[in-house]
């Protein structure tokens, strides 16, 4: 979807719409949490389903996307803003021109996702994308280090702790420097979101019962029909 007024279009003439974004440290459970809240509210889930659907959207190989997934362009220095695909200039490459691609072509996806209906989003800035929506809930989960990494080695993503602390703080780099590029807010910053909240303080079933709560204090009288 391009024009983007059709977005706002649809979400003005349907106010049963609404959208909830996670975002999240790495081994913080934020996915899991994520899928939960949307079992529980009886709405779409999308996370890695980005990848491929919007890859098949713009006919660009699934493998590109999932190897650009999250990451901070590889062509920029940090001293190129967040609008940097507003002017392009002599220094765009084809790497410039691809990385370009896959964003919009998220983004894009992020958008016609939150049209077909209420949904819960994992990552990709899809708290920016969508930060015009008027019934947009957006959360960011985090952990403590330790807890992180025993939640990474538990489900076989690093051999041990010094393995999954060096993963944990590269993706958690990774991803800071994605969104920080991306959008004109800091990832998480506590003033970029509605909610942070710590995992390891609560089962993740009882931090589901408290967001799906907000929720549905959030969009009103859609939470009849939740």
């Amino acid at each position: 979807m391009n024009d983007k007024s059709e977005f706002y279009d649809t979400l003005a003439s349907n106010p049963r719409l609404f959208a909830v974004t996670i975002g999240r440290t790495f081994g913080s459970g934020g996915r899991l949490l994520g899928n939960m809240l949307a079992k529980k509210l009886g709405i779409d889930y999308y996370d890695k389903e980005l990848l491929s659907d919007a890859a098949r959207k713009a006919n660009m190989s699934p493998e590109f996307f999932e190897r650009r997934d999250e990451r901070f362009p590889n062509y920029i220095s940090g001293s190129i803003g967040f609008n940097f695909g507003m002017n392009p200039a002599g220094w765009y490459g084809s790497n410039a021109i691809s990385d370009d691609s896959v964003y919009r072509a998220q983004s894009d996806f992020i958008r016609e996702a939150a049209m077909r209906g209420p949904c819960v989003i994992v990552g990709r800035t899809a708290d920016y994308v969508l930060r015009d929506h008027p019934r947009l809930i957006s959360v960011f989960v985090n952990a403590p280090e330790d807890e992180c990494i025993r939640r990474i080695t538990s489900r076989g993503d690093a051999l041990g702790a010094d393995q999954a602390r060096s993963l944990a703080r590269r993706t958690n780099k990774l991803r800071a420097n994605y969104y920080n590029f991306y959008t004109d807010k800091q990832w998480g910053n506590a003033s970029t979101y509605d909610i942070c909240i710590d995992s390891s303080k609560l089962s993740p079933e009882q931090i589901v019962d408290i967001l799906s709560l907000y929720v549905r204090m959030r969009v009103g009288d859609i939470a009849e029909s939740l």
